[in-house]
C-alpha cells in the first residue's frame, strides 16, 4: 500500500492524472480546507461553499488527465474557487430577485385573502341577521331552498304546502332580505 501523504505534491498529482482514487483523496484531504475557507469568506454560507466546494473537487477529479500541468495549485485553486463562487452569484442574482419578486405577491395575495375573507366573515354574518330577521315560514322556505338545495315543488311537498305559495314566500324572504342588506350598504342577493 502506498503511503500518498509522503509524496510531494507533483508526484502525487502524477498518480492523480493516472486514475488514482487514493492518491486524489490525498489531494483533497490537502487542499480541501483552503479552498473551503476561501469560499466561506466569498459566500458567506457553509451550504453554498460545501456545494462550491464539492463541485470544484468533482470536476478536477473529471478532469484529472490534465491536473498534472497545473504548476501552482494553491493559485489555481484559489481562482477556481474565485470563478465558482462569482458564478454563483451571477446565477442566484437574478433568481433572489425573482425569489423576492415572488415572495412579495405571496403576501401582498394572502393580505387580500385575508381581507377578502373578513369581508366574506362579515358579509355571511349580515346575511344570517337578514334570515333572523325573516318570519318563521319565511326563514323555513329560504333554508330549505338556499341552504338544503331543494326546489319549489320539493318544499312544497314537504311543508304541505302548494308550489305557488312556496314561490311568492320565497320572492317576499328575498325581497327582505335585500332590503336589510340594501339599508346596510350591501348588495348581491
Amino acid at each position: 500500500m502506498k503511503q500518498y501523504d509522503t509524496y510531494d505534491e507533483t508526484t502525487l498529482l502524477k498518480f492523480v492524472a493516472i486514475g488514482d482514487e487514493q492518491a486524489f483523496t490525498e489531494f483533497y484531504n490537502r487542499y480541501w480546507r483552503k479552498v473551503y475557507s476561501f469560499l466561506i469568506r466569498m459566500t458567506k454560507s457553509h451550504e453554498i461553499a460545501e456545494e462550491l466546494l464539492c463541485d470544484i473537487f468533482t470536476k478536477l477529479w473529471t478532469g484529472r488527465e490534465l491536473i498534472g500541468e497545473i504548476h501552482n495549485m494553491d493559485a489555481f485553486l484559489s481562482k477556481v474557487a474565485y470563478n465558482k463562487a462569482i458564478n454563483f452569484f451571477r446565477l442566484a442574482a437574478p433568481q433572489r430577485k425573482l425569489q423576492s419578486i415572488i415572495a412579495s405577491q405571496m403576501a401582498n395575495q394572502q393580505a387580500a385573502q385575508a381581507d377578502e375573507k373578513l369581508l366574506d366573515d362579515e358579509a355571511q354574518q349580515m346575511l344570517h341577521d337578514a334570515i333572523r330577521q325573516l318570519s318563521p315560514q319565511r326563514k323555513l322556505v329560504f333554508t330549505l331552498s338556499r341552504e338544503q338545495g331543494l326546489t319549489h315543488e320539493q318544499i312544497a311537498q314537504q311543508l304541505n304546502l302548494s308550489a305557488h305559495t312556496v314561490k311568492t314566500t320565497m320572492s317576499k324572504a328575498l325581497r327582505s332580505i335585500r332590503s336589510f342588506l340594501s339599508k346596510r350598504d350591501i348588495n348581491g342577493i
